[in-house]
């Protein structure tokens, strides 16, 4: 009796003995089973955060630029609108367009930028901006900038079309500096700490032929700005201050280089160097500016701006126009000396309205005047002298939309209509010519 009894007791020991241990390892496959899916949803986290940080680095923006533009005749042998939006068609005296279609994505990895920005119109597309900004990271002051992007030079270049107050940039950084970018690299210094936070500096090597032209020719240009800001906290005021310059060349393709002189006794216009030592030379292309901008807090009416720009220098053209190449020029190449200037007046109304008045003023031959224009004297409609007087309303509906009024009149020089014959093409200059334009713009800024 007592064996029986303890074999029971030893079998139910033993089978109490691996029941136990079946369920310690079925514990032990949950435990494992959990820790498992406890890592696999630590690691899932860690994919969606970087995924998050990686798109919070990635900017999105743009803006879209719908006008009516009219002006008041048709049909002329001069350019009307040329540099108030685009030179109005044949048949023509108003129109609505699409003036810029703006998409921009920037990454931004704290000292590495990227930035692409594209121009969708109805005629097509265009590539703006394609660059990267590397930033040292020890100061994060100094860095290169290396693509296509807005060229260093003054402050207009580079205000961007979606703030800038006037439809358009003035005329003669339409002309000087046509779609504002270029392809090349530059160096910049922006002090972000220290005595010398109210500085910067950029200076960059360029193909010199504009932001969507192969490059034509043999020659870089240097292209730097420098610029301070002066705040009077206690005055509400701050005043910046910048110069810049503009050192390149553009090769003549042709023996003939056109520059200032007397073609004939008594006769101020251009004479000819035929040498054939102009084939492949570089004729000069040189520019130096000031820019001023004052802001000020007007008492009980809202802040105001002046901004103003002066250029002078030598640019090569051709016969027909001065506006800088963005190709190889097939024919004789003019080297003018020229000078120009704006003054740009903005007065904020409140949080909502803007009144703007802006004066612009284009020589593009300063050792010629309208007296000068004679039939013998190489001078062309390219030497003609312009002033612009613009003066509009802003009234912003919201964050994002933006209506724009705005009227330009436009100033020629006149030229002695004793001196012109009737066939000329300079002839029509002998008075102010028909070219104002009014220009309503809403604006969608994202």
């Amino acid at each position: 009796m007592a064996r029986k009894l303890l074999r029971t007791t030893i079998a139910v020991c033993w089978v109490a003995t691996i029941s136990v241990a079946q369920q310690d390892s079925t514990a032990r496959e949950r435990l494992e089973e959990l820790k498992a899916s406890v890592e696999s949803l630590q690691e899932s986290s860690t994919e969606v955060k970087n995924i998050v940080d990686a798109l919070r680095k990635i900017k999105v923006s743009g803006y879209i630029e719908a006008q009516y533009r009219s002006t008041d005749i048709v049909n002329q042998t001069f350019s009307i609108g040329q540099f108030s939006g685009g030179a109005f068609p044949s048949n023509q005296k108003s129109q609505f367009q699409i003036r810029r279609g703006r998409l921009k994505v920037a990454y931004d990895n704290s000292l590495a930028q990227m930035v692409l920005q594209m121009d969708f119109l109805p005629t097509g597309f265009t590539l703006k901006d394609a660059y990267l900004s590397l930033t040292e990271p020890w100061l994060q002051s100094f860095g290169l900038r290396m693509g296509v992007f807005d060229r260093p030079f003054g402050y207009e270049i580079s205000y961007s079309s979606s703030s800038r107050e006037s439809p358009e940039r003035s005329r003669m950084f339409q002309s000087l500096f046509p779609g504002e970018r270029d392809l090349g690299a530059k160096l910049f210094f922006t002090p972000q700490i220290g005595n010398l936070m109210w500085l910067r500096a950029d200076v960059g090597l360029f193909n010199g032929s504009g932001a969507n032209a192969n490059e034509f020719d043999n020659f870089k240009d240097i292209i730097g700005h420098v610029a301070a800001q002066f705040p009077f906290e206690d005055a509400g005021a701050e005043i910046d201050l910048g110069v810049s310059g503009y050192f390149g060349n553009v090769r003549n393709n042709t023996k003939f280089l056109f520059q200032n002189g007397e073609p004939a006794a008594g006769v101020k216009g251009f004479t000819v160097d035929s040498s054939l030592t102009n084939i492949d030379d570089g004729v000069t292309r040189r520019y130096l500016g000031m820019d001023a901008q004052l802001y000020y807090d007007v008492p009980s009416i809202g802040g105001a701006i002046v901004r103003g720009e002066y250029i002078a220098g030598v640019q090569p053209g051709t016969a027909t126009t001065t506006v800088s190449p963005s190709a190889q020029p097939t024919t004789a190449l003019y080297k003018r000396d020229f000078s120009g200037w704006y003054i740009n007046y903005v007065q904020n109304i409140g949080d909502k309205e803007q009144v703007v008045v802006k004066y612009d003023v284009h020589d593009p031959n300063t050792n010629v005047e309208a007296s000068n224009f004679t039939p013998n004297s190489n001078l062309t409609v390219a030497d003609i002298k312009y002033s612009t007087l613009g003066f509009g309303f802003i009234h912003h509906w919201d964050a994002n939309i933006r209506f724009v009024l705005y009227y330009e009149i436009v100033k020629n020089e006149k030229l002695d209509a004793a001196k012109i014959p009737t066939a000329s093409s300079l002839f029509p200059y002998t008075d102010d010519v028909r070219d104002n334009v009014l220009t309503f713009r809403i604006q969608y800024k994202f």
